[in-house]
């Protein structure tokens, strides 16, 4: 018997890895809801548990462009989850993409940037309970 599952993948819609993560998804027949970044914004109350399970140098892209803009000084100041929120909430396209939440069974997985491989492993955790 499988459990329900709730799949929420955050990004924004015109990044190449979260069109491929949302291709996967659909190819898997496993049904998401798309959270977009540019106009739901970078939700508050999720931060501190996506800080948790990848912590802030996975979940910040310093390799992305928006990073790469941004002056010295407000690079400097991400120095703790607190400062790291901010800027991810004042600048969506720092995050690191997609953040995807998988609910499953009362138990909640976090994942940053394209994993088909967890994913594969999280699904069939599921298919077993």
């Amino acid at each position: 018997m499988t459990t329900a599952r709730t799949i929420t993948l955050y990004g924004i819609p015109n990044c190449d890895t979260v069109k491929k993560s949302r291709t996967w998804f659909t190819d898997q027949g496993l049904a998401y809801v798309f959270h977009d970044f540019k106009k739901q914004g970078v939700p508050a109350d999720r931060l501190p548990g996506w800080l948790a399970a990848a912590g802030r140098d996975k979940l910040v892209n310093r390799q992305g462009t928006t990073w790469r803009k941004l002056d010295a000084d407000t690079q400097a100041a991400v120095t703790d989850d607190a400062s790291a929120s901010a800027l991810l909430q004042a600048q969506p396209s720092v995050v690191k993409r997609p953040v995807v939440e998988w609910v499953q069974g009362g138990t909640t997985r976090i994942s940053v940037g394209f994993v088909p491989e967890t994913w594969n492993e999280w699904g069939s955790a599921g298919s077993n309970s």
